[in-house]
């Protein structure tokens, strides 16, 4: 079962309610994701730490109902 864009941005906003986030369909399919996530609580991660930050909020629908997701993740000065 195939996951809203809604939804992602959704649990991402709820762990990061800072964040800023645009989360692109790649393929048109619900199934594959681009997304731009901008928050200031990744200052001082490195890119992995970030990006597992990303995958928690996620609460494990990666892999499942969310097949690919290309994260680009940012603090705000880096913007």
């Amino acid at each position: 079962m195939a996951m809203e864009a809604s939804v992602i941005e959704s649990m991402i906003r709820e762990a990061l309610p800072d964040a800023v986030v645009s989360i692109t369909d790649l393929a048109g399919d619900n199934d594959h994701f681009a997304a731009h996530i901008v928050s200031a609580a990744f200052k001082g991660k490195t890119r992995v730490q970030q990006h597992q930050m990303v995958y928690a909020a996620l609460k494990g629908k990666m892999g499942g109902e969310l097949h690919a997701l290309a994260l680009q993740t940012a603090i705000p000065e880096d913007d």
